[in-house]
């Protein structure tokens, strides 16, 4: 079985990509093949160019689109990484209802599940938060819940993340779901009175493990490898 996970976060652009592809980096590094996927994005300009499917270890991945940064990182194919594109950066709910293409989400949790059985490991992005509307009967929760993973959370280190990460956490809880870890970042390299307390109050509230990731600049696939060194991901793999 796939060594597997997914990762959600308290809200859009708390990092999720980049902690996705950290984890992707660290299990590529150990021989394994690694599938990722991020089965929906939005805000993706229609006809973009794709990234090479096998950068060079120094080439900078930053600006790229979610999908195709994954893809980057783990050797995979943009279209492979994500099914649905749609170009308004709104709620998945809305992109697909303007696009007219509606989301088929039983039909992405099953093909996760039979791509998942043949991969030695596998991580999936979910789209914003857990409580993201992707149809009217679906949600980012409901879709982690039926490929029944352990999740990963990302979040900011800042002020309002205790708030924002405890509700995350309580709705991911909520729906059954397996919370291994919360993942702050960019985690400064001088973490102040603030950072250190939000991470303690969190782990010693929610009874989670929390861990940091600081930032990684420039965005290279050897740039991800080395932050993987820092993360205790093994732990949080189902």
């Amino acid at each position: 079985m796939a060594r597997r996970c997914f990762v959600t976060a308290t809200d859009t652009g708390a990092g999720k990509t980049i902690v996705a592809a950290t984890i992707a980096a660290g299990l590529l590094a150990q021989g394994l093949a690694v599938h990722v996927r991020k089965p929906v994005v939005t805000g993706v300009a229609p006809g973009a160019p794709g990234a090479p499917s096998v950068p060079q270890e120094n080439a900078d991945l930053a600006g790229l689109p979610d999908h195709e940064l994954l893809a980057a990182v783990s050797d995979e194919r943009a279209q492979d990484v994500a099914w649905a594109t749609y170009e308004p950066a709104v709620s998945p709910h809305l992109a697909a209802e303007l696009a007219g293409a509606p989301l088929d989400v039983a039909a992405i949790v099953a093909a996760l599940n039979e791509a998942a059985g043949e991969a030695e490991a596998f991580v999936v992005e979910g789209i914003g938060g857990l409580l993201v509307p992707l149809t009217q009967d679906w949600d980012v929760r409901r879709l982690a819940a039926a490929l029944a993973w352990p999740i990963v959370i990302v979040a900011r280190p800042g002020l309002g993340t205790i708030n924002h990460t405890l509700l995350s956490i309580e709705a991911a809880r909520s729906g059954g779901l397996d919370v291994r870890a919360v993942v702050l970042t960019p985690w400064p390299a001088a973490a102040g009175t603030l950072e250190r307390s939000n991470r303690a109050t969190i782990e010693r509230l929610a009874g989670v493990e929390v861990a940091t990731l600081a930032e990684i600049r420039p965005l290279t696939r050897a740039g991800f490898a080395a932050a993987a060194r820092t993360l205790p991901y093994e732990r949080w793999l189902g």
